[in-house]
């Protein structure tokens, strides 16, 4: 008998915290360059709730990172909207790379490597828009990303997820023997990674 009613005093008490406990998110779709990279930085932003490194804009089907022809290097990004927006996660991640280079990021070259923004729906492509005419006016100079209809995304392989907090040695060592950080300070001054908290 005790038990039936700790039992059902349990189920009330998770069906009236349910609601609660439910978080809406929403997702967006960025390509910066090697996703290894632009996951640390985005997984430090207030309010993302998750992140996944993977393949998306290309024609391919189930890419891999031996062969994505056609495909770029993406990074899946989950969000709490009450928390930070679309909006803000544009300005965010256009401060985190170099927007004017039309032929990949840093020491990575080729399509797979250029920047890009993947959109859901037509709230999130004014968004991004807004956010790209903000970053071409305050560098002065052409911003080369595309904002494109968001496809099917392919997550990466498992090792590639959370590869900086795995492998945090050679993920240093790569990041700064490619100059991500040196170019992006230098393109955007003091708006460098602005959003990103301990960068």
């Amino acid at each position: 008998m005790l038990r039936m009613l700790i039992a059902a005093t349990l189920a009330t008490f998770a069906a009236s915290a349910a609601p609660a406990a439910a978080q809406q998110t929403e997702s967006a779709i960025f390509a910066g360059g090697c996703f290894w990279c632009i996951e640390s930085d985005m997984d430090k932003v207030p309010g993302v709730t998750a992140t996944t490194s993977g393949y998306s804009g290309g024609t391919l089907q189930n890419p891999t990172y031996p062969n994505h022809e056609g495909h770029r290097e993406v990074l899946k990004v989950d969000f709490d909207p009450s928390k930070v927006s679309f909006a803000q996660l544009a300005d965010i991640f256009f401060r985190s790379v170099d927007p004017t280079d039309p032929g990949g990021q840093f020491c990575d070259r080729g399509h797979a490597y250029t920047t890009a923004i993947y959109v859901a729906d037509d709230r999130q492509k004014q968004a991004a828009e807004k956010a790209k005419a903000a970053a071409q006016a305050e560098l002065g100079k052409p911003i080369v990303t595309p904002i494109e209809m968001a496809g099917t995304f392919w997550p990466a392989e498992e090792y590639h997820q959370d590869y900086y907090s795995k492998n945090p040695i050679r993920y240093r060592y790569y990041r700064g023997a490619c100059g991500r950080n040196d170019r992006v300070e230098a393109l955007w001054g003091n708006a460098a990674y602005q959003g990103i908290p301990a960068h």
